[in-house]
């Protein structure tokens, strides 16, 4: 009798995630004081982390619009169908065993040229497939608080498959990705795990997207108030979450420190977007990048410009094992809590996160992981400080950067890039430069300086269009004095 009542339980709760729309409220990307910690951080109550910056700005809220005809647009956002259930906090990331450099006190990785590896906790049953539309819609992620034996009952329990089960460092826990073999929705499902106390979390496996736009000299320098001659991002370790790569390409020799394969079994095809985030980053030669000798973490998580959450998440783990200072995001997806709960933990490693705001347009829902608390969202401006049209609005757009018709490397050797993606590729650059400078810098305190010494542009003050303003790195090291 009690799993007949769950059963119907799940089935009203899913009736009423059908019909009834969720509202989300405007936040804000403020920076946080040093007391804040990875507890605080995992929203235990109203003032935790995702209270701080998730949801719509009034003027701003809508569904995303129609796709962009032309193949260089990516879709638009959708609205998070699946509101977040109360949770319990993530535990704290355990510190790996052997001692590790200090992300402040970066030191060179391996060498460059060396295998791309692959995930080595991954029991893998069914691998990742091509997808489209907004998640998996066959597949929820879960975390579980239990052995391979609790995964096992709980797939028997609810006729599901087990597809995937790792150990998540960011996550603390055990992440496992369940296949739906019976065609029940995904909401269902969910509703369903709800009632088995050893799931923690359970999400969606949400779909992102690379933000690209369509598309002389890179502007950035001079617009960022850079000196290129100066500009050094030596032995900092920056991350980059992204497409394969075009390691080739001389804008990345020896750039290149360790690469991971997080879809292994998905062929490389598409190696242009990434190859142009790390060239505009640590690029070197003629196409010189924003911080030349910084040492790049590059993981392919994106395959046809889209990537599942399991993926990212995988990705994301790999980054934090690699002692780096830095991550750059340059993709846009919907709220996903496992991912927020991942960026707040690296955050409170004492990571720099940055992402792009979106190129889904003024109207569209906020971009994730960009709208997440502690992630510097980066929006794109031209060469004269206007607006990338496409550009997504809201209050946690967070600062500015050149991101419109530049040069960067490409899978082909050169190409004229646009999007939010390469503006994210700019400021992380940027921060290289800083924690370069001044290796001891915390990440509270160069957002803190960011905010503090943007150019404002549009309207007085922060907005949504700009966030703060224009990044200015001269300034922003200054602050630090």
């Amino acid at each position: 009798m009690a799993a007949e009542a769950a059963l119907r339980f799940a089935a009203i709760v899913a009736a009423a995630m059908t019909i009834t729309a969720v509202p989300a409220s405007a936040q804000t990307n403020a920076a946080k004081s040093d007391q804040t910690k990875i507890d605080c951080r995992n929203g235990t109550n109203a003032a935790g982390a995702d209270c701080a910056k998730d949801g719509s700005a009034s003027g701003n809220a809508g569904g995303a619009g129609p796709a962009q005809a032309a193949a260089v647009f990516l879709p638009a956002l959708i609205v998070d169908l699946f509101p977040n259930p109360v949770a319990p906090p993530a535990p704290v990331p355990t510190p790996p065993p052997e001692p590790v450099t200090p992300p402040g006190n970066n030191q060179a990785g391996p060498p460059a040229g060396g295998p791309i590896v692959s995930p080595t906790d991954l029991v893998a049953v069914q691998p990742p497939r091509a997808v489209a539309g907004d998640f998996v819609p066959d597949e929820v992620l879960v975390t579980v608080d239990g052995d391979a034996g609790a995964v096992q009952q709980i797939a028997a329990s609810f006729g599901l498959q087990v597809r995937s089960q790792r150990q998540s460092r960011l996550l603390g826990t055990t992440l496992v990705r369940f296949g739906i073999p019976d065609g029940r929705p995904v909401g269902v499902v969910l509703a369903q795990l709800a009632a088995d106390g050893r799931t923690q979390r359970r999400e969606p496996n949400h779909i992102y997207s690379l933000q690209q736009a369509a598309g002389i000299v890179n502007y950035a320098f001079d617009r960022i108030a850079l000196d290129a001659k100066q500009a050094s991002g030596q032995n900092v370790r920056v991350a980059v979450i992204d497409t394969g790569i075009d390691d080739t390409n001389p804008a990345l020799a020896g750039v290149i420190a360790a690469q991971f394969d997080a879809m292994p079994d998905v062929p490389v095809e598409k190696r242009d977007h990434g190859t142009s985030i790390d060239g505009l980053i640590a690029g070197v030669g003629a196409l010189e990048g924003m911080a030349p000798g910084a040492r790049i973490y590059h993981a392919r998580a994106f395959e046809g410009g889209k990537s599942t959450m399991d993926v990212i998440l995988s990705a994301l783990d790999w980054a934090a094992e690699q002692n780096v200072s830095i991550i750059n995001m340059s993709f846009v997806g919907p709220k996903n809590d496992l991912l927020g709960a991942a960026c707040r933990n690296a955050r409170a490693l004492g990571m720099v996160l940055v992402a792009a705001a979106g190129n889904n347009g003024p109207k569209a829902p906020y971009g994730y992981p960009a709208a997440f608390d502690g992630v510097i969202a980066v929006t794109a401006t031209d060469a004269k400080d206007g607006l990338m049209p496409q550009a997504n609005r809201g209050a946690y757009v967070f600062i500015s950067a050149p991101g419109v018709e530049m040069v960067a490397p490409s899978g082909a050797g050169s190409d004229v890039v646009t999007g939010t993606s390469f503006a994210a590729a700019i400021v992380s650059g940027a921060i290289a430069n800083l924690l370069h400078a001044s290796p001891a810098r915390s990440a509270d305190d160069i957002e803190k300086a960011l905010a503090a010494t943007a150019r404002d542009l549009g309207p007085t003050g922060r907005d949504n269009d700009f966030g703060y303003g224009l990044l200015d790195i001269k300034a922003a090291g200054a602050a630090s004095d």
